[in-house]
């Protein structure tokens, strides 16, 4: 299945002892597919993956597939800092059924250019599996340009790149050179119609663990080249877009979804339960939006 349209990046719900809480994670993942999601990213940052255990991993994404049923495609963040450790996560999480891997740049390390290219054609190299890139210099401290991104997009299971640098004429570098078959996903909600209209096909979404339904459309407005209503949503759900980073990401995501009474308000340190101002802004949003 091509991996386009809205992609949910799902949170992690965690009961009061901080155990997971994999009965409202299984209700999360079915939330996301009956309101029409085009594709669900567990493991990502938003789901707080680096607090999270290796057996919680594997449990996560058994969950996902088994609630995907093959209906929509389960990327599965697997990125690190550690090229041989990204290969060993892969290992692993290929044995859950997942579609494809979402890879995030090397954080901490800062390497090259040429490292940066060595670390994902190391990475293809070890799995059939699609693989997603993951540019995000404002959580790594480094920027894939694009001249390595379209070195990349040249290898035979590297399909896309989440472009979260929020550098316009990069990605639209990348959107125009890039190869037959190789994809730009938004990894931004509030700039996905900009980099869609420019030829993006999709996003990899925060915003849509609260708004399924809503952002699912929305996506279906823009993959039908309806650009004028779709320029209304964009204008409409902007709040939202804006209010799930008023605090780090999760934090307001999950303030949001304790709110609707999905989950319970809990992170795993370092992170903790918003401030009451960013708790009043999600309800405040949501409540504005009509979205339960």
């Amino acid at each position: 299945m091509e991996i386009k349209g809205c992609g949910t990046a799902l949170i992690t719900p965690f009961k009061e002892d901080q155990s997971v809480d994999y009965d409202v994670f299984r209700s999360l993942v079915k939330r996301q597919i009956d309101n029409g999601i085009h594709f669900i990213v567990p493991l990502g940052t938003t789901g707080e993956t680096p607090c999270l255990e290796d057996d919680e991993k594997l449990r996560l994404l058994e969950i996902s597939v088994e609630e995907a049923k093959g209906k929509v495609p389960v990327v599965a963040g697997a990125g690190s800092n550690n090229t041989k450790h990204v290969i060993g996560n892969i290992k692993e999480f290929e044995k859950t059924g997942v579609d494809a891997f979402l890879i995030v740049t090397p954080y901490y390390n800062k390497p090259t250019q040429q490292g940066m290219y060595n670390h994902f054609k190391a990475i293809s190299e070890c799995t059939e599996k699609k693989i997603i890139m993951y540019n995000v210099p404002a959580r790594t401290s480094i920027n894939m340009n694009a001249d390595t991104c379209l070195r990349l997009a040249e290898l035979k299971n590297i399909v896309a790149t989440k472009e979260a640098s929020s550098n316009y004429d990069q990605i639209n570098e990348i959107i125009r050179d890039s190869p037959e078959g190789f994809s730009v996903l938004s990894g931004n909600d509030d700039e996905t119609l900009s980099l869609c209209a420019t030829g993006a096909k999709g996003v990899i979404s925060v915003a849509s663990n609260l708004a399924p339904k809503e952002l699912s459309g929305y996506l279906n407005l823009i993959l039908g080249y309806d650009f004028k209503n779709a320029a209304t949503e964009h204008h409409r759900l902007m709040p939202l877009f804006r209010s799930c980073f008023v605090e780090s990401n999760p934090t307001p995501a999950k303030a949001g979804l304790a709110f609707l009474g999905l989950i319970e308000n809990i992170l795993r340190p370092p992170l903790y339960p918003s401030t009451r101002k960013t708790f009043d802004i999600m309800a405040g949003t949501l409540q504005n939006l009509n979205i339960r």
